[in-house]
């Protein structure tokens, strides 16, 4: 197999767990984001403007020619991949097309809950195939232009078409096709979804909406949310696919682990030392 390109693929593959940062695609973000340990940076498109000029913007400026020269080697690291507006019912395939057409490595579907839903999800990141071609379902939809998709990644458009598919369904494949499992009905029809749909390489809990929908709104601790967030774990380790948890920090990062999550998501801080400590000695803390 050729080296792999996608850092988060190369860890989940190795049975361990990837860590990821949740940032807004803003150059500044991309920027330090270029030089963290993350393996990889979930763009938030979702809540965020749709706006793929920006982030075709924030892909350039993740690259680093002294971190590609020292490498050797172009793999991206942090791995972009992209969250995405459309909610999983609206079955809006032209969104995953335009990212991944600008260059990302995956896509996160929210709000997935049925088995159609997640069978768009997967397709509208594959290209179309022959009927007697190995893998074929789901079915490919995603239209062909992959010359900026190419061209980042540092392929040509053929090598690129022999590596953009979907991981695990192709174990060549260096696409994450990811859903997000936030409403109750969802928890319901996830071990269909992860029996029925292959191709699915991460289910993230979006505990926030999920909260709500339970009647605890951001109550991320109270029982009933944490039952509900055990139950889709469970599934997916039952199913032997990597669970992710969307909102990790310093406080929460033990338990997140400790549980099994596989895919972890966590803001990127600003540090504001010298101004707090400026305040502390002039008297102004």
């Amino acid at each position: 197999m050729a080296e792999r390109l996608n850092s988060v693929i190369r860890v989940l593959e190795q049975g361990g767990t990837a860590l990821a940062s949740f940032a807004s695609p803003d150059i500044g973000t991309a920027t330090e984001i270029a030089t963290a340990d993350y393996d990889g940076v979930v763009y938030e498109m979702e809540h965020n403007p749709y706006d793929n000029g920006q982030l075709r913007h924030a892909l350039q400026y993740m690259l680093n020619r002294s971190q590609i020269a020292k490498s050797g080697s172009i793999v991206s690291r942090p791995t972009p991949l992209v969250r995405i507006p459309p909610n999983g019912g609206e079955m809006s395939q032209w969104h995953a097309k335009q990212v991944l057409d600008s260059g990302v490595y995956g896509v996160l579907w929210p709000h997935v809950s049925t088995v159609e839903e997640a069978y768009n999800a997967v397709a509208a990141c594959r290209y179309p195939r022959p009927e007697d071609a190995p893998r074929l379902e789901p079915r490919g939809i995603r239209g062909d232009a992959p010359g900026a998709a190419a061209r980042y990644w540092g392929l040509t458009q053929q090598e690129y078409y022999q590596r953009a598919d979907v991981w695990p369904l192709n174990p060549d494949g260096e696409i994450l096709a990811m859903i997000m499992c936030e409403d109750v009905r969802a928890i319901d029809n996830l071990p269909r979804m992860l029996k029925e749909v292959t191709g699915i390489g991460v289910v993230v809990i979006g505990e926030g909406d999920l909260s709500q929908n339970l009647g605890y709104p951001r109550q991320y601790e109270h029982p009933v949310v944490r039952e509900a967030m055990a139950t889709i774990l469970r599934t997916c380790q039952e199913a032997g696919v990597a669970c992710g948890h969307p909102h990790v920090d310093a406080q929460n990062v033990g338990w997140v682990v400790e549980q099994g999550f596989r895919f972890l998501m966590a803001a990127p801080t600003r540090s504001y030392a010298a101004l707090n400590e400026a305040k502390r000695l002039t008297g102004r803390a």
